[in-house]
């Protein structure tokens, strides 16, 4: 499995690659297993569906390391037009952007005015902004800017952050975030990260993902718990059950398109449950990231490719 993950994840930076896939029917048929359309309508229409089934959508428009300015005020406007569609129709929604389509590789100041915009206006539709987390070389500047952001009165429980468990600092990372009561999505990370500061061994990545789901679980802040795998789900249930925890003080996350079964199933157990839905015509690398992260999905997507 690591050689098909790094296999998943070379693919990913392939710009011929992702050119081509991007550009052909066949690319976008193969997506739609986990990216919800290439526009907003259908974004919304797909939020709308998940909302009838008890289950709350984060919206995230797809798409990396804008080149211009203009590219990332033309990326922000999508987003505001996605909180306007929040708030108009109602949807138990809130939406997630990387910094590095906000601008951030070419000028850390425009990325956090255009982010802040945002958060103001998700303030305005009483509604959140969530900072992924992209690649190491970010991690720090990201926290930093979220924690200015949710400074700002009037701010606090619109913005918050993406945790990866793969990397060392995490705990840290979490302790001063939660000391600013800042809301949190713990992931295991999708990146591949050197050795010298991130656990290289899934075992070692799952028990600290379980050590900073329960001091999350524990902070009185609302936070994501965001994993498909059974083991973490068993282990978080297990502890809301151990310290008599309410299970609405918390929401399991999970991705669109994968374990539609488990997403239900935590509905019908009481457990609030909150899909990431993406979308957009630049799905390539997001793709290629989920393939990494289970390789299992891609027989699957071989095995219904034709089907009618």
């Amino acid at each position: 499995m690591p050689i098909l993950r790094s296999f998943f994840i070379a693919l990913s930076r392939n710009s011929s690659i992702r050119k081509f896939s991007e550009r052909s029917a066949v690319g976008r048929r193969m997506s739609s297993r986990f990216v919800a359309g290439m526009d907003i309508e259908e974004v919304v229409r797909s939020a709308r569906a998940l909302g009838n089934l008890g289950i709350a959508s984060t919206l995230d428009s797809l798409g990396e390391n804008v080149t211009t300015p203009d590219e990332a005020r033309r990326s922000a406007e999508v987003y505001h037009r996605l909180l306007d569609a929040i708030e108009s129709q109602k949807l138990d929604a809130n939406v997630s952007l990387k910094l590095t389509q906000m601008g951030m590789y070419l000028d850390p100041g425009l990325a956090e005015e255009i982010v802040a915009e945002l958060v103001q206006h998700a303030v305005a539709a009483n509604t959140f902004v969530r900072v992924d987390m992209e690649g190491s070389e970010y991690t720090q500047a990201t926290i930093d800017m979220v924690r200015r952001l949710h400074a700002v009165p009037g701010n606090r429980g619109h913005v918050g952050v993406v945790i990866q468990a793969y990397l060392f600092r995490s705990a840290d990372d979490i302790r001063t975030l939660t000391g600013d009561g800042i809301r949190i999505r713990l992931c295991k990370g999708a990146y591949k990260e050197p050795a010298s500061i991130a656990f290289p061994e899934k075992k070692d990545v799952d028990a600290n993902f379980v050590r900073l789901m329960r001091v999350l679980l524990t902070s009185g802040i609302y936070h994501g718990i965001a994993t498909h795998d059974e083991q973490m789900i068993a282990a978080t249930k297990q502890f809301v059950r151990e310290h008599k925890l309410d299970p609405g003080c918390f929401e399991f996350q999970m991705l669109y398109g994968i374990r539609r079964d488990l997403q239900k199933s935590l509905v019908k157990e009481g457990f609030k449950m909150r899909v990431y839905v993406p979308f957009g015509a630049e799905w390539y690398p997001y793709f290629m990231r989920r393939l990494a992260e289970r390789p299992a999905n891609a027989l699957f997507i071989a095995r219904n490719l034709f089907k009618n």
